[in-house]
C-alpha cells in the first residue's frame, strides 16, 4: 500500500463563513489591488487563511488563488483626557483566479 497524502479541504458551516468576513476595505491602496485581481477584506482577528479562502469562495462564488493577511495592533489614544485603546484588527488581501472578480460595492 502507498501512503500517499491526500489534501482534504476542511468543511466549514455556512454560518461560520458569514462571520469571518467583516467588511471590505475601500481605500486608495486597496483599490489599486484590483488592477492585480486582488480584493481586501477586514476579517476576524482569529481567522486562518484556509478559513478566509473558504469563506470568500463560498460567499462570492469565485476561485481564490491566494490569501495574504496583515495583523494590525490597536493604538492607544486619549479622548478628553481619558486613555483609551482602539481594537486590534486583521486584513486579508485575497488574490482571485484569472477571470474571476468581486464587486465589493454591492454586498452579499
Amino acid at each position: 500500500m502507498s501512503d500517499a497524502k491526500q489534501t482534504k479541504k476542511p468543511a466549514y458551516a455556512k454560518e461560520e463563513l458569514y462571520g469571518v468576513i467583516l467588511s471590505p476595505v475601500i481605500t486608495e491602496k486597496a483599490t489599486r489591488g484590483s488592477e492585480h485581481n486582488q480584493v481586501t477584506f477586514r476579517v476576524r482577528p482569529d481567522a486562518a487563511k484556509p478559513l478566509i479562502k473558504a469563506a470568500v469562495e463560498s460567499l462570492f462564488n469565485v476561485k481564490v488563488s491566494g490569501v495574504n493577511t496583515i495583523k494590525g495592533w490597536g493604538k492607544s489614544k486619549r479622548f478628553r483626557g481619558t486613555l483609551g485603546r482602539r481594537s486590534d484588527f486583521k486584513k486579508a488581501i485575497v488574490t482571485l483566479a484569472e477571470g474571476h472578480s468581486i464587486d465589493v460595492t454591492t454586498g452579499i
